[in-house]
């Protein structure tokens, strides 16, 4: 009986509402270990999170039984009941619309594994939205400035 076979490896990029920075270093580990619990239960094998204050990295190994979209939205509304639940932030929580998807092969991941997991460092020197412009034009996204998200010195 024929299978269904892939290897993509997905980064998901998105924001917290309005770029607030809500995700405390105290409940980082916690938040990022829902998440990947989630993903998992997903049928999804997640190889790197880390979640900073204002924004999210995920690398997973994506297996096509769900839609991605759909996938992001479980990830953000339980994400966000848990948060808010548990009161690990200390105003309500709420991700922003909209989510970055790049796909990398099988020679990147390890590259872009540590990339996520080195997020502080690297927002020492390029914020949030030049990392995530920068990424947008190294995959030739086409994008429009109205529909990318709401960034705090807007």
């Amino acid at each position: 009986m024929p299978n269904t076979y892939s290897q993509m490896y997905v980064q998901l990029v998105f924001a917290v509402k309005y770029r607030q920075s809500l995700i405390s270093s105290e409940h980082r580990v916690e938040i990022e270990k829902y998440i990947t619990g989630m993903i998992t239960n997903k049928g999804q094998k997640l190889l790197a999170i880390y979640a900073m204050p204002d924004h999210i990295h995920i690398l997973i190994n994506y297996k096509p039984e769900i839609n991605l979209s759909e996938l992001v939205k479980v990830i953000k509304t339980e994400s966000t009941k848990f948060i808010n639940e548990k009161k690990l932030s200390p105003k309500k929580f709420k991700w922003q619309e909209g989510f970055g998807a790049f796909t990398y092969s099988i020679r990147e991941f390890g590259r872009v594994i540590d990339y996520i997991m080195n997020q502080e460092e690297h927002h020492k020197k390029r914020s949030f939205r030049e990392e995530y412009l920068i990424t947008l034009m190294d995959f030739n996204v086409e994008y429009k400035d109205q529909y990318l998200f709401n960034w705090l010195d807007d």
